[in-house]
């Protein structure tokens, strides 16, 4: 038996209330039969947890029962200060709720736990958009915010990449997600959930209408999957490119992951000046130009013959433009 899990098992319905034995065993990695048995520990330990039988019914603790939070290791305590990032939480409007909670939950810490989690506020600052960027303006951020948190559908007029450009959608918000320091909407759209910029919203009205979220559905799950699609869409054809071995070390800098990894991957040498050629995915014509381009000479494009072309006319334009030809 683990003390950890009925620490876990305590706190779980602390803060869900009523649980049926067999989502508790889902949390908590358990089979149903463990989690009834570190029910009945529990209880045998003097801690109030009721059954509900019935529709509905579970398991919860007697209303108004309260533990302090006891057990947290040193680890936990450290990371502590990691749970809610100043500049997320001030996007979100809730920079001092995130701050009289921690406040709250380092007062409830033994001494000895209290200074290793200051200790490592004052070690750590975490900020989470990328170099070269300004930050995104997000006007309607917050008012998505409660219309996630209150489960009220929005009316917004969003600016996407396709014609037409500018379209009017009621939006049923499910979660926000931030990545590398832009936001992002999931919402149900017209059908579907789909994934929206938050900063791509001009405008945005609460509605009266009201809605649930479907049984089941995990913010992060679909998130995952959000990228997995995305990734398979970005890239519908590959090119051959021959790099030098600068071109090759400069290419973390100027092209994205997975090209990469494409290069590492299928990287044979050709002659003997240490040049390699490779085969890279890409997203389009246009694209893969701007990007290879990035390299300058220390990259030669073999096929296909529509992005060699591509790189010869614009290397003709800036040729042109310097008095060159």
């Amino acid at each position: 038996m683990s003390a950890g899990r009925l620490l876990s098992l305590l706190l779980l319905l602390q803060s869900r209330g009523r649980m049926p034995a067999r989502v508790i065993a889902d949390e908590l990695g358990v089979s149903v039969r463990t989690a009834y048995r570190d029910l009945a520990r529990l209880q045998a330990a003097g801690v109030p947890v009721y059954a509900e039988a019935g529709r509905g019914g579970g398991y919860r603790l007697l209303d108004g029962y309260r533990t302090r939070l006891t057990g947290m290791s040193e680890g936990e305590a450290r990371a502590l200060f990691f749970a809610g990032l100043p500049g997320p939480a001030a996007d979100l409007g809730l920079a001092e709720e995130v701050t009289a909670a921690r406040l709250k939950l380092l007062a409830a810490l033994p001494t000895g736990l209290r200074e290793e989690a200051a200790r490592t506020a004052a070690v750590f600052h975490l900020d989470a958009p990328g170099w070269y960027r300004e930050p995104e303006r997000t006007p309607y951020l917050h008012l998505l915010v409660d219309a996630v948190l209150t489960r009220r559908a929005v009316d917004v007029r969003y600016r996407r990449w396709h014609a037409p450009q500018e379209v009017d959608r009621r939006l049923r918000p499910y979660g926000l997600v931030l990545k590398s320091g832009i936001w992002y909407l999931v919402a149900e759209g017209k059908s579907r959930i789909a994934t929206y910029r938050v900063a791509q919203v001009l405008d945005a009205t609460p509605s009266d209408e009201r809605f649930d979220r479907p049984q089941g559905f995990d913010l992060g799950a679909y998130w995952a999957s959000y990228l997995d699609d995305f990734r398979a869409r970005r890239y519908t054809g590959t090119a051959t490119v021959r790099l030098s071995p600068r071109g090759r070390r400069r290419l973390p800098d100027n092209v994205p992951p997975e090209v990469v990894r494409a290069v590492d991957a299928t990287a044979t040498t050709v002659g003997d000046d240490g040049w390699i050629e490779a085969t890279v995915p890409t997203e389009s014509t246009d694209h893969a130009c701007g990007e290879l381009l990035r390299l300058g000479a220390d990259v030669v494009v073999v096929a296909p013959a529509e992005l060699r072309r591509a790189m010869a006319a614009t290397v003709g334009v800036l040729a042109r433009a310097y008095g060159l030809h």
